[in-house]
């Protein structure tokens, strides 16, 4: 199998509401990158809803999708974090999170009743977000003297790469963003100019 070099995601934070029998089930959905974001985010929520029952969340990460949390936040188990993931994954959706805040009307919903909650409450903040198309890419950093600018600007507008930073002197360097699936293509050009390539470990 090709490496997937594309990710869907969100573009924006959003919310969703769902009721049942009194019961009413916030949903914020928000766009992540790393799983510190998910720390930050709860604590404002729990304070903005101090008198709700319950803050459940999931949260799945990762460009291969394969890093995922949930947390059913003493609703019984099963019923909150993963219909919440579960509908991330239906919807092949990465770097998200979504907690759904919960407020209790009296009335016990039972297991199925929880899921259809948390489900529901999910995919409306999801409907209410703007799904978005990623590229996975590498970052390089391209050293070479000032003469070969004119070849090197060339191959970076002809494979259409992301210019991160450029530092031009007597010597230059210029950072730029390839598409996965593109790098062997594009550093097989500039290999041809005898420049100084870099991968960048930090990103």
């Amino acid at each position: 199998m090709l490496f997937e070099d594309t990710y869907r995601t969100i573009e924006n934070p959003a919310e969703g509401l769902f009721r049942d029998r009194g019961s009413k089930f916030l949903a914020f959905a928000y766009p992540i990158n790393s799983e510190n974001e998910l720390k930050n985010l709860l604590p404002p929520l729990k304070s903005a809803h101090p008198k709700a029952n319950h803050h459940c969340w999931a949260m799945r990460l990762g460009i291969d999708r394969s890093v995922f949390r949930i947390n059913d936040d003493g609703e019984p188990s099963g019923t909150a974090g993963r219909p919440i993931l579960n509908t991330l994954l239906s919807r092949d959706l990465t770097n998200v999170a979504v907690v759904v805040v919960r407020y209790f009307g009296g009335t016990l919903l039972g297991v199925p009743g929880l899921i259809n909650a948390y489900k529901s409450a999910t995919e409306d903040a999801l409907n209410q977000a703007k799904i978005i198309e990623k590229t996975v890419n590498d970052i390089y950093t391209i050293g070479f003297e000032y003469l070969q600018m004119n070849d090197v600007m060339k191959i970076i507008k002809d494979d259409n790469l992301t210019i991160i930073s450029q530092l031009f002197d007597n010597n230059c360097s210029i950072q730029v963003s390839i598409r996965k699936k593109q790098v062997n293509q594009t550093l097989t050009k500039l290999n041809k100019l005898n420049v100084g390539i870099k991968y960048d470990y930090s990103h």
